[in-house]
């Protein structure tokens, strides 16, 4: 899985909690929450949106490292890839 299919699936996750928000509306620096007005609810809902979309989990104590689309992109690349040398 490559970064752009990566940002895919983060863009449809935040759309699916948020869905009046566009690719282009988000700011890749900035914090997601924030820019996507979502509570902490839709939060939990948009990763869970993404866990089954990458297999990724994102656990509570990792919230920081996923706080802007960047980031999230990095931490998703850095898991999938990681679990991907494990089953290999």
């Amino acid at each position: 899985m490559n970064l752009d299919h990566i940002r895919t699936l983060v863009i449809e996750a935040i759309q699916e909690v948020a869905p009046e928000i566009e690719a282009d509306d988000i700011n890749p620096d900035e914090d997601l929450r924030d820019q996507c007005d979502i509570d902490s609810m839709d939060f939990l809902n948009f990763l869970s949106v993404l866990k089954n979309s990458s297999g990724v989990s994102v656990p509570e104590v990792d919230y920081s490292e996923v706080n802007t689309l960047n980031r999230m992109l990095e931490y998703l690349d850095r898991k999938i890839k990681k679990e991907f040398m494990e089953s290999s």
